[in-house]
């Protein structure tokens, strides 16, 4: 007999997408922490969701912090079924255009802070079971101009947690999955800010997603874990393409880059005539 829902922890989930997938998680039944390094947002969100959502400060870059929330919610839930690692930076622009502080931001924030929330997770899981979702990018499977740095944190989230998720059966273990989510370009406020940016144009070359689409997309594989899901699907079989022809790749890189400028063109126009 299955029990029911206990713990899950969501990091970035202050606003934007990790909002959505904390809301998905306590419409499930789980008693849900909500974090954030923002105090006031991660605050915020929990009153949003119901008096039974918890939430804590929580910088994913500090493994102490990070084991801090996950003994929170074990002492609150009982178990820890579900942890979803969702914090993500992102800044743009050549890798030696870039001061070192973002370099380093993007590689701390989304590599290793992947890797401290799925080793913290496995701890709580071990007796129990459980499930890990990384929520990683398309820019983790393929060349992103522009986005050197961050497709470089991405890659190392993707092959860390294929990596763990291998470890895991290699030592008998089965009860804890590990699915990474790697999604196009979403509408969220990471790119809102992005429409003028020329280093941006690839994540608006394909259908620009909303964070909704995202959702969706987590709630199938909290049903059916797997180990790798892009979305939308054309785009991972379009990304791999390239990546297992690089020379091909690159040179249609041009083209994909153009489409998304004028993909960001048109959406400034649209923005300016509303405002």
């Amino acid at each position: 007999m299955t029990p029911p829902p206990a713990g899950a922890v969501v990091t970035g989930a202050g606003r934007g997408l990790g909002r959505l997938l904390a809301a998905l998680l306590v419409e499930r039944g789980y008693r849900v922490l909500v974090t954030d390094i923002d105090e006031a947002a991660a605050r915020a969100t929990a009153q949003k969701l119901g008096p039974d959502v918890l939430w804590a400060t929580v910088d994913v870059r500090d493994e102490e912090q990070v084991a801090a929330a996950r003994d929170h919610v074990m002492t609150e839930a009982g178990r820890l079924d579900i942890w979803v690692n969702n914090a993500g930076v992102l800044a743009t622009g050549p890798a030696w255009e870039q001061p070192p502080e973002a370099r380093r931001l993007m590689l701390e924030v989304n590599a290793l802070g992947t890797v401290n929330g799925t080793v913290t997770a496995i701890e709580a899981m071990r007796d129990a079971g459980g499930h890990i979702v990384n929520i990683v990018s398309l820019a983790g499977l393929t060349a992103v101009p522009g986005e050197a740095v961050y497709a470089a944190s991405k890659h190392a989230a993707i092959g860390f947690s294929l990596s763990t998720l291998a470890d895991l059966r290699l030592a008998g273990i089965e009860d804890i999955d590990i699915s990474c989510v790697c999604p196009d370009g979403i509408w969220t406020p990471m790119l809102h800010d992005k429409l003028d940016d020329p280093a941006s144009a690839l994540s608006f070359s394909g259908r620009l997603l909303q964070p909704t689409d995202v959702v969706t997309a987590v709630r199938k594989v909290l049903d059916r874990p797997r180990p790798v899901t892009s979305v939308p699907g054309w785009r991972g079989l379009q990304v791999r393409l390239a990546d297992a022809f690089p020379g091909l790749g690159l040179r249609a890189l041009p083209l994909m880059v153009a489409r998304g400028r004028r993909v960001q063109h048109r959406m400034s126009a649209r923005l300016r005539q509303g405002a």
